[in-house]
């Protein structure tokens, strides 16, 4: 097993450089990469976009409509259906965007650290 870190020394003994076994290297370039949760490959600004992102209109308008007729017993099994599969799409949308908003926190927490 290597060491996480070894040093370079110049012909005085000084130091002047290290070498770092891989893992203390990743965490080090790239801290976000250890975490499952966080979105890795994405700019700030396409996080920003995806934490604040919502339904298509289309898809949110014919939502509103399943739910409120489902809650009156009015759905035919095709119906029942497609409100399901919406309600699938508005739940990993949901995640995605909280995974966003978690990755600008743990970016930010790894500036001010820094």
């Amino acid at each position: 097993m290597s060491k996480p870190v070894q040093y370079i020394t110049n012909e005085q003994g000084e130091r002047v450089g290290v070498l770092l076994d891989w893992n203390t290297y990743s965490l080090l370039a790239n801290p976000l990469g250890l975490d499952d949760e966080c979105l890795v490959g994405l700019s700030v600004d396409e996080l920003k976009a995806l934490a604040s992102c919502k339904l298509a209109v289309n898809e949110q308008t014919r939502l509103d409509d399943l739910v409120a007729r489902n809650a009156e017993s009015l759905l035919c099994t095709d119906e029942v259906a497609e409100l399901d599969d919406l309600l699938m799409k508005v739940d990993q949308l949901t995640i995605l965007k909280t995974r966003a908003r978690y990755t600008l926190k743990c970016l930010e927490k790894s500036k001010t650290a820094a």
